[in-house]
Order: C-alpha cells, then sequence, then structure tokens
C-alpha cells in the first residue's frame, strides 16, 4: 500500500474560501484582508472592538525531540479538530516555519499527515511575507548603525562593542562570522560582523511579545545596538530608526487566518525558534484566537524545558496569560530512544529500553504539574509497531503522577483520531483548577534564575557563568535589566547542554558562556553549550528534494 506524502494529502484537500474560515471564527467582514483565496490578514482593531470574552487556553508540549519524532504540531492541529468534531468552537494559534528548517532539516513544517494547515505550500514558503518583514527591519537597523557610524558616529559608538546582527532566513553557517564593510573609505568601517537566522533575531520576538502596534513601536525603540566608547547602551531609538522599522512591520503585525484540512480556523503568527529563542507564536495571534473561540489550542517550540518554559515563564507572565490544560506529546519510539536504542532497532518491542526512556516523559509532567501547577494530560502518538504492553506500561507510570494517558492518532485519522484527547482535555478545563505559578521570581539575581530554571526544570545540579559571563551578569545588573526574565539558549536534544545526554540526566551543570539583553523583547538571553544562533544546512538537505513541475505543481516539500 502506498502512503501519501504530507504534501499530497495537502494538495487533494479542497479547502473553503477564506472568507467562510473567518465567519466561522466570529471574524466580521471588515477585518478581514484576503490575501488570495485561502489566507486572509486580520485586522488588529478586532482586539479592542468585539465584545467576545476569552475562551479556554490548551498549550501542547512535548518530551525531548529525538530522531523518531514526537509530532507536537500535528497533534496540536488534531486536536483542534477533534475538539470541533465533539462540538466545541475551536480555533488554533500556531507559529509560522522558518525557510532554514523547510529547505535544511526536514520539509514542511504545518503539521502532517491529515493534521494539517492549509495552504501548506504557501505557509511553509514565503506565506503573507511576515518573515521577509520581519528581517528587513532587523537588517535596516543594522544599515542605520553602519551608516551612522560612517557619517560621523556623533553617538561615539565602539565597533568593537556592536551587539547587532544582520540576519537572513535561511540556514546558511557561511555568514555566522564574517568581516564587512572592505573596500576602502567610502564603502564603510571594516569590521568583524556576523548573521543570524531570522526566526533569532530580536525582531522577532519583538514582534511576538508585543500587543498593538503602539507597544511594537515602543520596545523595537528599545532595542540595544551597541555601546559606546565609555560603555553606554546604544538603542534603535538613539539611531532614529523605529519609525522606519515600524513602517515595515505595520502589515505583518496583522495575525494570518488559514484553516486546517478540516476547516477549523487557524491563526499563523511568527515563528522564533524554542532552543535559541522564546519559541512561541504572537501575543496578538493568540489573543485573537482565544476571543474567537471557546477552546484555542497553541504550541510552544521543541521539549517542555524549552518552548514551554518560556511560554510559562516569559509569555504568560508578559501577556498575562493563564492555560487551562496543558498536553504533553510523546511516542513509545522516542522514549525507546531516550532509553538507548538505535533508530534501525525501534519497531520490535523492548521494555528494558522504554523504562530505561520513560524517566523523560516524567520528567516533562512533573514540571508541569508540581512546578507550574497546571493540569496536564499525556497524548501518546501511536505507531502500528507499538505493542500494548509497551503502551500499558507508560500509561501505569504516567497514573503514578496522577496524569492520564490518551492514544492519538491524528496523522492517520485527522480529527477522528484526536477525540478522545480532546474529550480528556474538555474534561481538565472544566473539572480541574490549575494554581498557576512560575517557575522563578523576577526579583532573584541573574544567577539565581538561571540556577531555578536548570534545578528546578532541567533536573540539573547548579548553573555554570564562565567569567566572561559573570562579567556581563555584573554589567547588566549596573544597567538595571537583572529583574527581567530569562531566555535560555540551549540544544534541545537533552534537559542538559550535552545533546548525548539523553533520558532524564540528573547531577549535571549548565555552562552559561555569554549573556546579553534583549531589551526590546523583555528579557535576558543565556547562550549555553554550542547553542549557535545561525544554523547550518545538513549533508543531506532537504532542499535536494524540493522540485516544481510545469504545472507549478510543487514536490517533495515533506
Amino acid at each position: 500500500m502506498a502512503f501519501l506524502t504530507d504534501i499530497e494529502i495537502a494538495q487533494q484537500c479542497h479547502p473553503e474560501p477564506i472568507a467562510q474560515i473567518a465567519e466561522k471564527a466570529h471574524v466580521p467582514e471588515k477585518y478581514v484582508e484576503p490575501y488570495g483565496r485561502y489566507k486572509a490578514k486580520i485586522d488588529p482593531a478586532l482586539l479592542r472592538e468585539t465584545d467576545r470574552k476569552p475562551g479556554k487556553l490548551v498549550l501542547v508540549t512535548a518530551i525531548t525531540p529525538t530522531p523518531a519524532g514526537e509530532g507536537k504540531t500535528t497533534t496540536t492541529i488534531g486536536l483542534a479538530d477533534g475538539l470541533r468534531r465533539i462540538g466545541k468552537d475551536v480555533t488554533v494559534a500556531l507559529r509560522e516555519p522558518s525557510l532554514g528548517p523547510v529547505f535544511g532539516v526536514k520539509g514542511g513544517a504545518a503539521g502532517g499527515g491529515y493534521a494539517q494547515v492549509v495552504p501548506m505550500e504557501d505557509i511553509n514558503l514565503h506565506f503573507t511575507g511576515d518573515f521577509h518583514a520581519i528581517g528587513a527591519a532587523n537588517n535596516l537597523l543594522a544599515a542605520m548603525l553602519d551608516n551612522h557610524i560612517q557619517q560621523g558616529n556623533a553617538l561615539g559608538i565602539d565597533v568593537k562593542k556592536i551587539t547587532w546582527k544582520r540576519c537572513v532566513d535561511m540556514n546558511d553557517r557561511q555568514l555566522r562570522f564574517v568581516v564587512d564593510g572592505l573596500g576602502g573609505r567610502a564603502n564603510g568601517t571594516p569590521r568583524e560582523d556576523g548573521f543570524d537566522i531570522t526566526v533569532a533575531s530580536e525582531i522577532m520576538a519583538v514582534f511576538c511579545l508585543a500587543s498593538d502596534l503602539r507597544d511594537l513601536k515602543e520596545r523595537l525603540g528599545r532595542i540595544i545596538v551597541a555601546y559606546t566608547y565609555d560603555d553606554k547602551p546604544v538603542t534603535a531609538a538613539d539611531l532614529k530608526a523605529t519609525g522606519a522599522m515600524t513602517a515595515l512591520l505595520r502589515d505583518a503585525l496583522k495575525p494570518n487566518l488559514v484553516q486546517t484540512l478540516e476547516g477549523t480556523p487557524a491563526f499563523v503568527h511568527g515563528g522564533p525558534f524554542a532552543n535559541i529563542a522564546h519559541g512561541c507564536n504572537s501575543v496578538m495571534a493568540t489573543r485573537m484566537a482565544m476571543l474567537m473561540g471557546d477552546y484555542t489550542v497553541t504550541e510552544a517550540g521543541f521539549g517542555a524545558d524549552l518552548g514551554a518554559e518560556k511560554f510559562l515563564d516569559i509569555k504568560c507572565r508578559m501577556a498575562g496569560l493563564t492555560p487551562d490544560a496543558v498536553v504533553v506529546v510523546g511516542t513509545v519510539r522516542a522514549l525507546k530512544m531516550h532509553g538507548g536504542l538505535n533508530k534501525k532497532e525501534l519497531a520490535e518491542e523492548n521494555l528494558d529500553a522504554l523504562e530505561k526512556g520513560v524517566p523523560n516523559l516524567l520528567r516533562h509532567v512533573h514540571n508541569i504539574t508540581n512546578v507550574y501547577h497546571l493540569p496536564c494530560v499525556v497524548a501518546i502518538n501511536r505507531f502500528p509497531t507499538d505493542t500494548d504492553a509497551e503502551i500499558d506500561f507508560i500509561i501505569r507510570k504516567c497514573r503514578a503522577l496522577g496524569v492520564n494517558t490518551v492514544l492519538s492518532t491524528v496523522w492517520a485519522d485527522g480529527g477522528r483520531g484526536g477525540e478522545n484527547l480532546a474529550r480528556e482535555v474538555v474534561r481538565l478545563c472544566e473539572e480541574e483548577r490549575g494554581n498557576f505559578t512560575f517557575s522563578y521570581d523576577l526579583d532573584l539575581s541573574i544567577e539565581e534564575k538561571l540556577a531555578a530554571v536548570v534545578k528546578k526544570i532541567y533536573g540539573g545540579a547548579d548553573v555554570v557563568l564562565t567569567p566572561a559571563a559573570k562579567k556581563q551578569a555584573e554589567r547588566l545588573t549596573a544597567l538595571g535589566f537583572d529583574r527581567l526574565p530569562v531566555c535560555i539558549a540551549k540544544t534541545q536534544y537533552s534537559f542538559s547542554d550535552d545533546p548525548s545526554l539523553l533520558g532524564a540526566p540528573e547531577g549535571f551543570t549548565v555552562t552559561v558562556r555569554n549573556l546579553k539583553v534583549s531589551a526590546g523583547a523583555g528579557f535576558l538571553v543565556a547562550l549555553t553549550g554550542e547553542i549557535m544562533t545561525m544554523p547550518g544546512l545538513p549533508k543531506s538537505p532537504a532542499a535536494e528534494r524540493i522540485d516544481v513541475d510545469d504545472q507549478g505543481r510543487i514536490t517533495g516539500l515533506f
């Protein structure tokens, strides 16, 4: 039996006109700005002018990712479709895919199987141009910074203390470290420079955390791009770049509306990575989705130690959001990999490997229930090779923590395969009452906040700051930034900063090698391990398998 690829499934879909999806999402026509037949921008004025009350918020997160796959986005979409099938008024709020992974690691990133958002090709490629606008705003600021230096440097910027990088939305390791401004005096000031991937830009974080256009503009103005010879910060406002950057982002800030394969309204907007940024879709899109549905299902990137931690400790803190329930997604296959099993051996029943790997799932669950004090359910994406004994083992382990486990088959069955999960989510939202708390208080020192995340969320022994990071912490404290939340950039493949430590390691320390402030976003960034803000392409990038036929039909996009 030949299985259809994700893109083939999406291309067989007959989506509803976007006006019908907007009507289904209770969005009046005057707020809808169509981008063709199946996409639209929604005027943010809707947030101010609607009299609807926000519905329940459901966060979907996952275990620590492995090459075996977990299916977090797929579960998010399938759960939303499942909620709709059992009679709930539901919306879904997702991040936009970055072109880096689309052409690099895996191809498309808009769900999978029969739980996808469409038009799949558009969403995975240029969509409505949001990422291009973010990259343009980032690079305009870089150009104005260098031009200020070229035109006399009235602010006294030390070219050795420039912290702002250019960006491009593509995995391109060649651009991590560059020297530019060559070619003589007329062509700029020679200096060391570099590129981040667009999703790691502070502009992306600002974009996703802004509550409205005014807040966006104020946050952009606070961005620190460099320091002067006497160590005073230089901001985008000092360079008079704020207005022009806001102009580039004005239309991009309007949330995008699309649909799932089953016609559930989906707000897809913004897309920072969770390993090097805060990993959540925009605050505006989340709020809009909550106002337009009785239930909103959203996701946070990678495992609960990354995306969910930042969703809860950063996004919820800033936006005043409280999830009503959390879904932790995992697979038997992935847990066996955490137990040390080779990817080629995952099809065979192996309870020993599962027993060694299941602590990874249990730690994520523990963090949600015992650190953040939120109602939780475990969703297991069932594969045909999973045995009843393996499933029963996971159910028993989770039940010991007071958490139910539900099997999900949304990849194969769409919303029908998510109905049982939907019923448990509704039960949690209606019957359970969380007592949401953050994992740290803002009045702690920078090092104490970092240590709180490492100990409470990662399960580590402590955090260690390199001498350079200690000096940066002292400097940031002196500048008054020590009361900001922390955004820890670390590998997604382990609770620790060492990607080879699978499962639920203990006794490790996390080394912070660099600390910087994202003053516009409103958090401190701590770089750990070997994490990089510009990924590279793999040996066999997905781009090698993507093509377009003579009729313009795209193939190979996952």
